[in-house]
C-alpha cells in the first residue's frame, strides 16, 4: 500500500476509534471530521464512502500487524516459539492500544481481511509444526485448530481490555493452553508461554 499523508493518517486513526465504538455503519462524515480535527472537505477529498473507508482501515490494520509479526518470527525456527510469540503479540497490543484491540475484537470474525490477520500466519506455522512432528493432531482437524487459536486470542484480548487479566497473565495462560492442546509437553509449553517477549517491531 502507498504511504498515507498526515491527513489520511489522522482520518484513519479517527475512523478506527469511531468504528470500534459505533460499528461500521453508524459513522457520519460530520463525526469523522470532528474526531479527526479536519474540515469536511478534507474528508471528502480522501474518502469516497464510509464503507470504503472501513475496508481501507481494516486492510491497513491487517497488513501492518502481519508485517510486524513476521519481522519478529521470521528468524525463529521452532514452530512452538513462533506461535507463542504471535499469540502474545496480539494480546499485548490490545493492552497497549485498546482502540486497536476493540476494533479487531468487534470485526475480526465478520470481516474477511481481519480474519486473515488471525488465520494466515497461524495456519502456516501450525501446518509446519504438524509436518515436523512438533504438534499432534489430525490433518483434517486443521480448521478447528485455527478456529480454536483465533477465538482464544480474541477472548484473551477481551479479558485484558475489560480489566480482568493483565496482558502477561492472559497471554501466558492462553499460549500455554493452546500449545498443550497441540501436543507440546506441559513444562515446555509453560516455558514458551512465559519467556520474555521482545518489542513488536515497527515497519518503516
Amino acid at each position: 500500500m502507498e504511504p498515507m499523508t498526515p491527513a489520511q493518517r489522522r482520518i484513519h486513526q479517527a475512523a478506527l476509534r469511531l468504528f470500534a465504538e459505533k460499528g461500521a455503519t453508524h459513522v457520519s462524515i460530520r463525526e469523522l471530521a470532528q474526531e479527526a480535527g479536519v474540515a469536511r472537505g478534507t474528508i471528502y477529498h480522501y474518502v469516497k464512502t464510509i464503507e470504503q473507508l472501513f475496508e481501507h482501515v481494516a486492510s491497513q490494520l491487517s497488513a501492518d500487524m502481519h508485517r510486524r509479526i513476521r519481522m519478529n518470527i521470521d528468524s525463529l525456527e521452532d514452530p512452538g516459539q513462533r506461535l507463542a510469540n504471535g499469540i502474545r503479540f496480539f494480546i499485548r497490543r490490545a493492552h497497549e492500544e485498546p482502540q486497536w484491540g476493540a476494533f479487531l475484537s468487534r470485526f475480526a470474525m465478520s470481516q474477511t481481511t481481519l480474519r486473515e490477520t488471525l488465520y494466515s500466519q497461524a495456519t502456516a506455522d501450525v501446518l509446519h509444526g504438524l509436518s515436523v512432528g512438533r504438534y499432534q493432531f489430525r490433518q483434517e482437524q486443521l480448521l478447528s485448530v485455527i478456529s480454536m487459536i483465533a477465538s482464544s486470542v480474541l477472548g484473551a484480548m477481551l479479558l485484558v481490555m475489560d480489566g480482568h487479566k493483565t496482558w502477561r497473565e492472559a497471554g501466558s495462560d492462553t499460549t500455554e493452553m493452546i500449545l498443550r492442546a497441540l501436543g507440546i509437553p506441559p513444562d515446555e509449553a509453560t516455558i514458551l508461554a512465559t519467556g520474555e517477549l521482545p518489542p513488536l517491531p515497527c515497519p518503516d
